[in-house]
């Protein structure tokens, strides 16, 4: 064989490996037109909420430490309530297809009667037993005392954010249901602004309004919760959609349908819920490595990983959309060689993300430069760590999606459930006890974790409970 031969041989190989393992350029245009437009609206999002946390950390420490803990009880309301409205858009999607106006509006009420529901104890947290739960959080910090003074006073105004948040959330969310994206973008892009606006003016009483430091935050969200209610109650007055419900009717229950989506959505809000509780025991337990620079700094780490972060709702959405059409065409074969080619495509916008993530810590000291040095160390440090971890991060969240295109969501319930509440949580309970490790060194050994799943998804994939065409399997809906 001639060297020129050879050459040839090598070079039409590579080509027939590169077929394999990456698709054409057509097929990644069309999965970023899907995941461009979500990232820069998440992208949106993220910078208002960096901008918030700037004006929170002029009041130092202390303060941003405080909202940020208090934050934590807004953040698990928010996933549960989240969960709630995926459950019922899964049935709210089926009925609208069967353009069934009854069923779509027995979907929307069980959103708003199981969302007032969790509101139950969210109450209790807010106003009962706020500094007990709270405390939770900060056990063996340094200035917990401190740090609670400024949570409490935060926590008891954001009572007034739950009913807004609620109902705005379970319209937006059937909204989205029926693919009308663009009233809730504009509804949240007015909200966030007004947030921002507020927080200018009554952190820092900036012109003439009084300077209310933490409460002025508090304020300023819930001014902006009721704004976003106001126009979301116009859409739902004005529009009518086809989910709308006659106040006089509203009581008017299916309980055989609210059984059925409770079954159906148990799956899915056990993994969330499982989630948040490691997500929030993981937090307290960092908590405790130290003082307010410590949460303060953690805080702002996450904050700024939320630029990148965007990544995961762009890609996993992009994958759902591009599997879950060709599973549905009856295709499977070009849907093998689709779940290839996303996964490879993944595995390089990974690398461009981690990049990207090393990059934004040039914003630490810009952004919180006003927080003690020690917390814009731990800042960047944990910036850094996640801008690593993303690899690993959003490759198992292309595989999560994968599975969850074929209707196979018991790989991420199961297994990423069992590894957390067997192996994750107990990790981080002994490292938190026999180790002095500091808060970023704890938070990148448990996450560690994350690389097991990874390979564990990669050989159930492997199994192809995920390949199949649902349309066929269920030609109607099983209420």
């Amino acid at each position: 064989m001639s060297f020129k031969t050879g050459i040839e041989y090598i070079m039409a190989y590579v080509k027939q490996f590169r077929g394999r393992l990456f698709g054409p350029w057509t097929f990644y245009r069309g999965a970023l037109a899907i995941a461009v437009p979500i990232m820069l609206q998440q992208l949106i999002q993220s910078l208002v909420s960096l901008i918030d946390n700037f004006m929170v950390s002029g009041l130092g420490d202390i303060c941003m430490s405080g909202v940020n803990v208090a934050g934590q009880v807004l953040f698990v309301f928010m996933v549960f309530v989240n969960t709630i409205c995926m459950s019922g858009g899964i049935f709210m999607t089926q009925f609208f297809g069967a353009k069934d106006r009854e069923g779509m509006g027995q979907a929307f009420r069980f959103k708003l009667i199981a969302g007032m529901a969790a509101f139950i104890p969210y109450f209790l947290v807010t106003i009962v037993f706020p500094r007990q739960v709270l405390s939770l959080m900060l056990i063996g910090n340094t200035q917990a005392g401190l740090i609670l003074d400024e949570a409490v006073q935060y926590m008891r105004i954001m009572f007034f954010v739950g009913l807004p948040m609620t109902v705005s959330v379970c319209i937006a969310s059937s909204l989205r249901d029926m693919g009308r994206v663009n009233a809730p973008l504009v509804v949240t892009v007015v909200a966030t602004l007004t947030n921002t606006v507020f927080n200018w003016l009554l952190i820092y009483g900036n012109l003439g309004f009084p300077k209310l430091g933490v409460r002025g935050a508090a304020l300023a969200t819930v001014i902006a919760r009721l704004v976003e209610l106001i126009l979301f109650a116009v859409i739902y007055a004005r529009t009518k959609p086809e989910f709308a419900v006659p106040l006089r009717d509203f009581f008017k229950i299916d309980g055989a349908l609210f059984r059925t989506i409770l079954k159906k959505g148990a799956l899915v809000l056990f993994c969330e819920m499982v989630w948040v509780l490691s997500e929030t025991v993981t937090t307290a337990l960092y908590n405790g490595r130290g003082g307010a620079d410590v949460v303060s700094g953690m805080a702002a780490s996450f904050a700024i990983a939320n630029l990148y972060f965007v990544a995961f709702g762009g890609i996993y959405s992009a994958t759902g959309v591009i599997l879950g059409k060709t599973l549905g065409e009856g295709d499977l074969e070009k849907a093998r060689r689709e779940k290839t080619w996303l996964l490879s495509g993944s595995a390089v916008f990974s690398v461009l993300m981690t990049a990207f993530g090393l990059a934004t810590t040039l914003l630490v000291p810009v952004v919180f430069g006003r927080l003690s040095d020690s917390a814009i160390e731990i800042c960047r440090s944990m910036v850094m760590t996640m801008s690593l971890l993303m690899p690993v991060w959003l490759y198992m969240n292309t595989q999560q999606a994968i599975a969850r295109a074929g209707g196979d969501t018991a790989m991420g319930a199961y297994t990423d459930a069992a590894l957390t509440l067997l192996v994750m949580i107990p990790m981080v309970f002994l490292l938190a006890i026999y180790t002095d490790v500091g808060p970023v060194a704890l938070y990148c050994g448990v996450k560690l974790i994350d690389a097991v799943k990874l390979i564990i998804f990669h050989f159930w994939l492997r199994k192809e409970r995920w390949l199949k065409n649902l349309t066929r399997r269920n030609a109607g809906l099983e209420v």
